[in-house]
């Protein structure tokens, strides 16, 4: 059975077929009309799959396949929206997903290194920040800065900082936060997090899905 997590800029894969096989990234733009998939979650997930699993639940899921902790929040930040599960005591006690103020966010700061030809391993966390609500209108705050004279650099990296803390705020504020999606590779938003943070990759809700798919269920969730 091929596994998939649709993203918005990347999807990830994992076929079970294969004994050797890892989990692999395709960028979303590239993916086959045709391709068809036994079991996914994510954005246009319903489009590709026999099965569909909510993102949240995969998201729970794969936490608990790979935390060893019965209390955590897990955020995964996404390209289009960030979403979290909080655990006590090894259950699930809340979750959340915004689509609205996380607008956008993992997208933006992609575009962003980009568009200023920036490298994110780089950059300092700044000392000062922009309160940021939503990615793509926090941009607005950029071109400010930079008209008055703040260097690209550092107006980008204050936005980034910005946005770091309006997804942490948005899970709850924890002490120590377990981290998933993209973002765990750019050591500007991981470094502006102000707490103790754990990557975990990209791949999270696959092994969600991979949980999912060896307890035997055949229903959409």
């Amino acid at each position: 059975m091929l596994l998939a997590d649709f993203g918005t800029s990347y999807c990830k894969f994992l076929d079970l077929a294969d004994p050797d096989g890892k989990p692999y990234l395709i960028a979303t733009k590239e993916l086959p009309r045709e391709l068809r998939v036994g079991l996914a979650t994510g954005h246009n997930a319903r489009r590709f799959s026999d099965l569909y699993v909510n993102e949240l639940t995969a998201l729970a899921r794969g936490g608990e396949e790979l935390i060893d902790s019965a209390d955590y929040v897990l955020l995964d930040c996404g390209s289009r929206d960030i979403k979290y599960v909080s655990y006590s005591r090894g259950k699930l006690v809340d979750m959340g997903w915004n689509s609205e103020c996380g607008a956008s966010m993992g997208f933006t700061i992609e575009l962003l290194e980009k568009y200023y030809n920036l490298d994110y391993g780089e950059l300092a966390v700044p000392d000062r920040t922009f309160s940021i609500t939503c990615g793509v209108l926090g941009m607005s705050h950029i071109f400010d800065a930079v008209t008055s004279g703040i260097s690209e650099a550092e107006a980008v990296a204050r936005f980034v900082k910005g946005i770091a803390i309006n997804a942490y705020r948005f899970c709850g504020s924890p002490e120590i936060l377990y981290l998933s999606g993209g973002l765990c590779a750019n050591p500007l938003f991981v470094g502006s997090l102000p707490c103790t943070v754990i990557p975990l990759g990209r791949f999270v809700l696959i092994k969600g899905l991979e949980k999912t798919a060896g307890q035997g269920l055949r229903i959409a969730l």
